[in-house]
């Protein structure tokens, strides 16, 4: 029994001290890489811009949006709208009139009767826009007034293919979703300066029209495909600070975990399906990309393995008191979710993320998911 149970416990402790190494590494990278700022070669730049704004029944925020597009600090005879709906409500008719009697930015209106997901509208749209940079955004979502600027900056420099924002400020009151988008802002830094994010943020990222390489319609992560795309092509992807954005953090509980699994989920497939750019593409494919597999793959099943384990010698040791593990991590997550971890609050929301990624994977083996968003209305009500 002794010898089972201190097997248990080497295992135990081997493969968490396993789960780790990748972290610490990134953390030293930290340490060693200056992430500040944008690693392009900015100059200024006013290139023309169409702005793809997708939508499904926004009609109590479209008009708050279109009116954040118009404070924006950049030439508006230079800017066009696409705005690529498959609303059944008064979106169009709202956007239509707000449009009527201006002269600038122009409006481009694609409606579908059929609502067929995110991707083909935005592949349509996209190829629709006729202008030399395309930015892409989200109805509820507020930008910088600099945002154009900062990214037009950016994609002058002819070795960046498209850059994303940071996100600023969560609306609302999820301490989860701050911490994790912390998190991940340093991440995406350190991976610029080596060489390219690997995420990108629908609300806010940009690329010039002519780099411009269709998605696939059933994609589930159409920002972060279309940035790995052009990455394919041999131009750097980028996350600029500088370019800032606002988006809510406001939801239930079940309404999050909906949104963070689904999104796990194409971040998982657009790993899978381009893991021939696996030691290819420079720091891209030799430290980005395995970073990412080992994050999103790899380590949620190496977790929930030291969690059965952990139960497992606890079982062992103690009989059924040792189901206190399994426990324990239950307690954990009530209290990160609650927000009541204090100092610990931001190792919650790498947990947190750990367990969508474990669900998303559990999904696809499963055959589940499609490319249509369910509307997250209470994520909303901040910006009506």
């Amino acid at each position: 029994m002794r010898a089972r149970l201190r097997r248990l416990l080497v295992a135990t402790f081997g493969l968490l001290s396993l789960t780790g190494v990748p972290y610490l590494v990134y953390l030293a990278l930290l340490r060693v890489v200056d992430t500040s700022g944008s690693p392009a070669r900015k100059s200024p730049d006013e290139p023309t811009v169409s702005i793809v704004l997708p939508t499904y029944n926004e009609a109590s925020i479209i008009e708050a949006k279109l009116e954040d597009i118009l404070a924006l600090d950049y030439p508006m005879e230079k800017v066009e709208v696409v705005v690529a709906d498959a609303s059944d409500d008064d979106t169009p008719a709202v956007v239509r009139d707000f449009f009527a009697g201006r002269d600038a930015p122009e409006l481009t209106l694609l409606h579908d009767d059929e609502r067929r997901g995110v991707a083909p509208a935005l592949n349509e749209a996209f190829a629709a826009a006729s202008n030399e940079l395309v930015f892409r955004t989200d109805a509820d979502s507020k930008l910088a007034p600099d945002v154009l600027r900062q990214a037009a900056g950016n994609l002058s420099d002819p070795t960046i293919g498209a850059v994303t924002g940071q996100q600023s400020e969560v609306l609302g009151d999820s301490e989860v979703e701050s911490d994790y988008r912390g998190i991940l802002t340093k991440i995406q830094g350190l991976e610029s300066h080596l060489d390219s994010t690997f995420i990108f943020h629908g609300p806010c990222f940009a690329f010039r029209a002519e780099d411009f390489v269709p998605i696939a319609p059933d994609s589930l992560a159409d920002d972060t495909e279309l940035a790995l795309r052009i990455r394919r092509a041999g131009k750097r992807v980028v996350m600029d600070p500088a370019m800032a954005f606002t988006e809510s953090g406001v939801s239930k509980f079940s309404k999050r975990r909906q949104r963070k699994d689904r999104r796990a989920m194409g971040l998982l497939k657009l790993l899978v399906q381009n893991r021939d750019m696996l030691g290819r593409y420079g720091f891209y494919g030799t430290v980005v990309l395995p970073f990412n597999w080992w994050f999103m793959v790899v380590s949620p099943w190496l977790l929930a393995a030291t969690v059965v384990l952990a139960t497992a010698a606890g079982v062992l040791l103690a009989g059924p008191l040792g189901l206190a593990v399994p426990g324990a991590v239950a307690a954990f997550a009530w209290a990160g979710q609650s927000e009541r971890l204090g100092p610990l609050q931001p190792l919650y929301a790498v947990f947190d993320s750990q367990v969508s990624l474990l669900v998303a994977a559990v999904e696809l083996l499963r055959d589940e998911g499609d490319g249509t968003w369910e509307l997250d209305r209470e994520s909303r009500e901040y910006f009506e």
